[in-house]
């Protein structure tokens, strides 16, 4: 019967693929629509009547009267809405809020999800993900077997009995229509708990048992720890030994790159592919098309309109912003979106950059703020995601999770960068794995190279290796255990770092 169903649903990717592909191919023409609808919408709106949103006509006009916001600007209207108030950003009221601890600012924020929102931008994006999914694998049955989703969890906001705040993957788990859960593993009870380490021993005790599972989506590091476990329960070589049909591991949020090696390992065969989203709190904004490319396809067609701003432009009081059909290739920008539940030209904090303009494919970079430049060496993720992982592949090393801080200049000393690394599988010489890494650095980014030219600015990077489990500790301990909750990358101060280290010693006067 099941292999029945996934023909059906192959038959409704197909009609799906046509539409899809007809708005990424009109991309500039959805968009200018698009942008008509959204102000229509925001016209009898609070916000919409401040801004004078009844004498914006023209995108121009949209640039002039409506201010870029950040979520500090944004928030004294969230709060009202969270509260009850209505047609505040949005028409009507709304009772869903997507929380989201970001990646380098400690404190929640709170994203408002109207139903049509949930519906037409984040239950659309996985479904126009799946199409994409379906388009580049005949053998595709996802319909036919079952997909395990490493979710978060919702709770009430001030015992409201409906306003609800959580993870964006538990809403949308929430509101999955009733039939998908016949092809889901393992159940919305278990999906929703709000204990994360619970959750993941009951995932794996359920999977572990289920030789049909073909798919999974989630962020790696707890994917990781979800598999790891698996593994212990089963006693397992691999998960292909565990999950036999499996096909497809859907990722985003963070860079795949550091974690390629470990999934390689689970999965030791060419039946496994991975497929990367760019799915956030605000909206699901691409996917990948194509198994042979890293990039991906722009969503234009899901209630958010986009802009974008230079990246050298990011701190100017004036900067530069650009619709779709301005835009070049090859170059980073900021992105600003403006969507179906209210945010107005909201930075969304992310860095991406166009690998194609026909049609509009992307690949994100990384984070406005979360990049180093104490020394003018404007290292970006990017950069050390790349070299991390070169270098990870050329020393046979595995890499769990990093983050990178400042060494600042003091005294007589120069400035320089400090590496926390923990290692699933170390490298023999860690002194020469931490020069190489450094060099590589260097190919990678002329600025650094720069900043690093006969150590005049900065030196040589240092490395510290961690404990297996420091960063689920301190992740723990910081209560950003499971979830979207994500190890910040790069940071301009050494808060992170600090924290770290004052954890382990913490560990170790205890020990």
């Amino acid at each position: 019967m099941k292999k029945v169903i996934n023909k059906v649903f192959k038959t409704y990717y197909n009609i799906r693929s046509s539409r899809l592909n007809y708005s990424i191919s009109n991309a500039e023409k959805v968009q200018e629509s698009l942008l008509e609808y959204l102000i229509d919408q925001g016209r009898y709106t609070q916000f919409g009547h401040q801004h004078n949103f009844q004498g914006i006509h023209t995108y121009e006009d949209f640039k002039k009267l409506v201010p870029i916001s950040s979520y500090t600007d944004l928030y004294p209207y969230i709060e009202r809405m969270m509260d009850g108030e209505r047609n505040v950003l949005w028409p009507g009221r709304i009772n869903l809020f997507s929380k989201s601890s970001g990646t380098t600012n400690a404190k929640s924020k709170f994203i408002p999800v109207s139903q049509e929102n949930l519906e037409n931008c984040h239950i659309k994006g996985n479904w126009n993900t799946m199409t994409f999914f379906y388009d580049q694998r005949e053998d595709a049955k996802q319909f036919e077997c079952r997909s395990i989703v490493m979710g978060g969890s919702l709770q009430s906001y001030k015992n409201s009995k409906d306003v609800q705040v959580g993870d964006v993957s538990a809403i949308m788990l929430q509101n999955m229509p009733n039939f998908a859960w016949a092809f889901m593993s393992p159940g919305i009870e278990v999906c929703l708990m709000e204990n994360f380490e619970k959750k993941i021993e009951r995932i794996a005790q359920i999977t572990a048992k289920q030789s049909d599972i073909v798919m999974i989506g989630g962020v790696p590091t707890w994917t990781v720890v979800l598999f790891k476990r698996i593994l212990e329960i089963t006693g397992a070589k691999n998960m292909l030994e565990v999950w036999p049909e499996f096909q497809v591991y859907i990722h985003g949020g963070v860079s795949f790159l550091p974690y390629e090696d470990q999934f390689k390992a689970f999965f030791p065969s060419d039946q496994v592919d991975y497929l990367e989203v760019y799915n956030a709190s605000e909206g699901f904004f691409a996917a990948q098309n194509d198994f042979s490319t890293k990039d991906m396809a722009l969503f234009v067609d899901s209630g958010i309109f986009y802009e974008f701003i230079p990246t050298e432009d990011i701190d100017k009081e004036h900067p530069r912003v650009f619709k779709l059909g301005e835009v070049e290739l090859d170059k980073d920008y900021a992105m600003l979106i403006t969507t179906n539940s209210g945010l107005w030209r909201y930075s969304l904090g992310d860095c991406i950059r166009f690998t194609s303009l026909h049609p509009y494919k992307i690949k994100i970079t990384g984070r406005t703020k979360q990049y180093i430049n104490v020394f003018g060496e404007e290292l970006m993720v990017e950069n050390t995601d790349r070299a991390l992982s070169e270098i990870c592949n050329e020393f046979g090393v595995i890499v769990k999770d990093y983050t990178v801080g400042p060494i600042f200049l003091e005294g007589d000393c120069k400035g320089g960068h400090e590496w926390l690394i923990e290692f699933e599988v170390e490298p023999n010489d860690l002194q020469l794995f931490r020069e190489k890494l450094d060099q590589r650095l260097q190919l990678l980014n002329s600025d650094y190279e720069a900043k690093r030219f006969k150590n005049m600015a900065l030196e040589c990077l240092n490395l510290v290796s961690l404990p297996k489990g420091s960063f689920n500790n301190w992740m723990r301990k910081n209560g950003k255990y499971g979830g979207q909750n994500k190890v910040p990358r790069l940071s301009n101060s050494r808060k992170y770092v600090e924290s770290i280290k004052e954890q382990l010693l913490s560990q170790n006067f205890n020990g």
